[in-house]
């Protein structure tokens, strides 16, 4: 069943992308800096070239946020918020991007368009078809992928068109399901490095590791993990994958942690 899954969702990935759409196609208290599972709101602020000036040498994504840091707030309509970490200092622009739009009320009442039981939920596409979306520059900008940040349960990423220079407005957040190590040994990208660090993360927590490297991961939920995995196991959807009825999110900010 679990191999079926995986199956399914690597088709849906390769068919978007083909045709072009922008569409993809989640605790005790601890110092910051610890690893656990759970910037400035002017865009400008991380647009710079990007560089790893955040003394990582492991897998980041687990990284709690540090007192005072601005985090994202998302606020899904009915359900809850979710808190999520950014990595600026690993990928700038996409979060220049990220916390520019949410600045702008851009992602405030739009809906989750696309959720996929143990795969992800998407949103961020004012058409609410898979097509629409820009980013706070006003055309696709390249995001980039970090070394340091994988498709673990609850990482943030942008959808894409076919690479990461094709990067919008659009997001996803994954789920995912828990791998055996025979299957991640199957379907890890065979393109990305893997530390011990990350591979325990997928065979403990899940996540979806074929992703890696041809989509910009520059974010981590912390905090409301459960709310994420109730939107993307618990929603009707039609054969699109559209909810059938709208999940709303409220509204996205950017707060001090």
């Amino acid at each position: 069943m679990i191999l079926k899954k995986i199956l399914k969702r690597t088709a849906l990935c390769i068919i978007c992308a083909a045709l072009g759409l922008a569409a993809l196609t989640g605790c005790g208290q601890k110092e910051p800096g610890e690893t656990m599972y759970k910037g400035s709101s002017n865009a400008n602020t991380y647009d710079m070239i990007g560089k790893n000036k955040s003394g990582f040498t492991d897998m980041a994504n687990y990284t709690l946020p540090a007192e005072g840091e601005e985090i994202v707030a998302m606020t899904i309509k009915d359900k809850g918020t979710v808190k999520i970490k950014l990595f600026p200092d690993l990928l700038p622009k996409a979060c220049a991007n990220f916390v520019g739009l949410a600045a702008q009320g851009y992602y405030d009442g739009l809906s989750f368009h696309r959720v996929i039981a143990d795969f992800m939920i998407q949103g961020g596409d004012p058409e609410g078809t898979g097509r629409g979306g820009t980013s706070v520059w006003g055309q696709a900008f390249d995001g980039g992928a970090s070394e340091y940040l994988y498709h673990v349960k609850g990482a943030l990423a942008y959808a894409n068109s076919g690479s990461t220079s094709t990067d919008g407005s659009q997001f996803y957040i994954v789920v995912g399901q828990e791998f055996t190590p025979e299957l991640f040994e199957k379907y890890k990208s065979q393109n990305f490095s893997y530390t011990e660090t990350a591979e325990n993360a997928y065979l403990e927590d899940g996540g979806t590791p074929w992703l890696d490297g041809s989509y910009t991961v520059f974010g981590q939920v912390f905090e409301g993990i459960e709310i994420v995995e109730d939107v993307c196991n618990n929603t009707a959807v039609d054969s699109s994958d559209k909810p059938v009825e709208d999940v709303i999110i409220e509204k996205i900010e950017i707060v001090k942690y």
